[in-house]
């Protein structure tokens, strides 16, 4: 992989990984244009690696959030008295990872393998489309983040997963979820970033070990070219974060639904013609 070509994938990753739209699909369409085999090993582990850079961005931008919970969760479990909303909070965050690790390491061939196809991306998109429309205005959004449970935070690992799927979209899959949950459009945003942090550090770490030799092997992407996808993508993710949190806070997510919706018919016409070959 050129060094270009990184920067431009990590462009890709830090825009779309937290919004609804599919940052895995995005890759997918864009690795294909420029030619790369999607489902290459290499690749798919570079796809997974550059998400780090992404995760640390949002770790940097809610890490007042991310102390603040951890001090109420550790607190909690120190003294019963002290099991306020930040400690359920807390409990939440951890099953809904436990959730998503357990069934993301037992689906780990599938996932890397048959799914990378852009049909499959061209499913997820379109399907989701549908569930994202239903939760945005049939949720009833009266719940605020103190109301979050553990079992909330379990259903919504559950759910997360289906995000495993191409096109489907981790953030578009939680949100959908938590609205589906009665919580309100900025809490069901903010929680899927707190999910997806542990998610997506566990999962781009595991790649970064597991996938090393791929990485570095000939004809491989290379560490340079993986090292600037994740800084590329930490920057442009962290104004990602800035604009998303301020859109959701006054806009519904009709218009993410319509891009979906339109970028599926536009990877079906590339398949089609024969630009872009399915995997």
């Amino acid at each position: 992989m050129e060094w270009w070509q990184s920067v431009i994938l990590g462009v890709v990753e830090g825009v779309t990984e937290f919004l609804p739209i599919s940052s895995t699909g995005h890759l997918t369409v864009v690795e294909s244009l420029m030619g790369l085999p999607i489902n290459d090993t290499s690749v798919t582990a570079y796809t997974a690696i550059t998400q780090i850079g992404a995760m640390i961005a949002s770790i940097v931008y809610f890490f007042s959030d991310i102390v603040r919970i951890a001090g109420a969760w550790f607190s909690g479990l120190a003294n019963k008295d002290k099991r306020g909303p930040d400690f359920h909070l807390g409990w939440a965050i951890i099953a809904g990872f436990l959730v998503t690790a357990v069934i993301a390491f037992a689906l780990k061939d599938l996932i890397e393998g048959p799914l990378r196809s852009l049909w499959f991306v061209v499913g997820g998109l379109l399907v989701w489309s549908v569930v994202m429309f239903c939760a945005d205005r049939f949720g009833k959004q009266d719940r605020g983040e103190h109301t979050i449970t553990w079992k909330d935070g379990a259903l919504l690992g559950l759910i997360q997963c289906f995000s495993l799927v191409p096109g489907v979209s981790r953030s578009g899959a939680t949100i959908s979820g938590a609205l589906f949950l009665g919580i309100d459009r900025v809490t069901a945003t903010r929680m899927s970033f707190f999910l997806g942090i542990p998610t997506l550090v566990a999962a781009g770490s595991y790649q970064a070990i597991s996938a090393a030799s791929d990485i570095a092997a000939p004809g491989g992407v290379g560490w340079t070219a993986t090292i600037i996808g994740i800084v590329v993508s930490f920057a442009i993710a962290y104004l990602s974060i800035a604009w998303l949190l301020k859109f959701v806070a006054t806009n519904n997510f009709t218009a993410f639904v319509i891009y979906r919706i339109v970028l599926a018919a536009i990877i079906v016409v590339l398949l089609l013609t024969n630009v872009v070959s399915p995997i």
